[in-house]
């Protein structure tokens, strides 16, 4: 019995010693530490010379190569047809095009295309395009479009548009179009239009529009129109117009500018400022939503019958008509256009004192064959007196002094005292 339990005893203590050694983390065999060793010794002196194979690639066309297309080999000469390539060290030229699936850090050109799926840095030439999936350093010349993905930095010339997903700073010259998607540092030309998604800092000209998203800091010039979506500091030239969406400081001229604040200078035909002016205008037309238009009606010396549209803010207004019978009733038919500016103030409640300097274009038509001159020009000051009868109608006499001169000589036709009266519209 003693026997039997001893045997017992001992077989438990065995499975019991064996089962701790199978499931203690901190217990660890003498063949297992011996293996962890060799295996950390081979690590630390294994060899770790990994480098990228570099090779020169001659191309007929994609695998027919004398390097094979990889994702770890780089080229540092290229000449073919057609090629496709991991990534370009050096130089490579292709009669229709090339593929390079990462960087180029070198020079391609190609009679077609140049694609490239990462990063450019250096030049490219192509005959159609040149597309760059990420970052553009450098210039790229392309006879049609020429597209980056990210950034560019340097000069891209394209016969047709550059497009650039992201910053473009440099030069950018577009036979048609450029276009930034978000901000444009630098010089843009285009034939057609420069369009900027974001802010814009530089110089934009373009044959026909220039749009900015968001701010400008520079020069917009274009043919027709300057559109900048926020603020604008700086310059804006256009043959048409200039539209600011927030506030425009520094200069504008064009047929017509408009801004929602101004603070600077608007030189114009028609100048337009929606919430606050700091600064001046130049104008035939000079508006804001306080501008009160209102009709003229009248008589005089000068011209015998004249309607007339003025212009009027708080104390500046301008006056825009036109007038019958330059010369005589007994005459033939002659008429004028004018534009007068001036400034106005109250006198004695609702009695309003106006002097302003007037151009006059006279047209006499058929009294020409009289020895008459076929057109002159006339310069002319006023001083007007307005009684307002009502808050829709006024009366006003005006005295002044003008005078008519040639065109093509430098003498004087007539000259004298300027009489006229008429009355006011003035709520339309």
């Amino acid at each position: 019995m003693k026997r039997n339990l001893s045997l017992l005893l001992m077989s438990l203590l065995f499975a019991g010693t064996t089962l701790a050694q199978e499931h203690n983390p901190g217990s660890v065999q003498p063949d297992t530490i011996q293996k962890s060793s060799e295996n950390t010794f081979r690590k630390q002196h294994s060899s770790r010379t990994d480098h990228s194979p570099v090779g020169i690639n001659i191309s007929l066309w994609k695998n027919i190569s004398t390097q094979r297309t990889d994702t770890v080999g780089s080229t540092c000469f290229n000449l073919g047809v057609f090629s496709s390539m991991n990534r370009l060290n050096g130089l490579g030229m292709n009669i229709l095009g090339s593929v390079t699936g990462r960087n180029v850090n070198g020079m391609q050109m190609a009679g077609l295309s140049n694609m490239v799926g990462g990063s450019m840095r250096g030049m490219q030439i192509a005959g159609i395009t040149n597309i760059n999936g990420n970052n553009l350093i450098g210039v790229s010349v392309s006879g049609l479009v020429g597209i980056t993905g990210n950034h560019a930095q340097g000069v891209i010339i394209s016969g047709l548009a550059n497009i650039s997903g992201d910053y473009n700073r440099g030069a950018s010259i577009g036979g048609l179009l450029n276009i930034s998607g978000e901000g444009a540092s630098g010089i843009h030309f285009a034939g057609l239009a420069s369009i900027s998604g974001g802010n814009f800092k530089g110089f934009s000209g373009a044959g026909l529009l220039s749009v900015v998203g968001e701010d400008l800091n520079g020069m917009q010039m274009s043919a027709f129109a300057n559109i900048t979506a926020g603020d604008m500091t700086g310059v804006q030239v256009s043959g048409l117009g200039n539209v600011v969406g927030g506030t425009a400081q520094g200069l504008q001229i064009g047929a017509a500018n408009m801004a929602i604040r101004a603070q600077g200078l608007q030189i114009g035909l028609f100048n337009y400022y929606k919430e606050k002016l700091d600064g001046f205008q130049l104008g035939l037309v000079n508006a804001n939503p306080q501008t009160k238009v209102q009709l003229m009606l009248f008589g005089g010396n000068a011209t015998k019958l004249n309607v007339g549209t003025r212009f009027k803010n708080r104390l500046f207004y301008t006056i825009l008509g036109g007038g019958t019978h330059y010369l005589d009733f007994g005459d033939k038919f002659s008429a004028a256009l004018f534009y007068r500016a001036g400034l106005e103030l109250p006198l004695y409640k609702q009695l309003f004192i106006s002097g302003d300097l007037g151009y006059q274009h006279i047209e006499t038509f058929k009294n020409k064959n009289y020895g008459i001159p076929a057109r002159l020009y006339a310069l002319q000051a006023r001083v007007n007196l307005e009684y307002h009868l009502t808050d829709r109608f006024g009366l006003f006499l005006t005295g002044g002094y003008g005078g008519s001169r040639y065109y093509t000589q430098g003498k004087t036709y007539d000259k004298g005292i300027i009489v006229e009266g008429g009355a006011t519209i003035l709520k339309l």
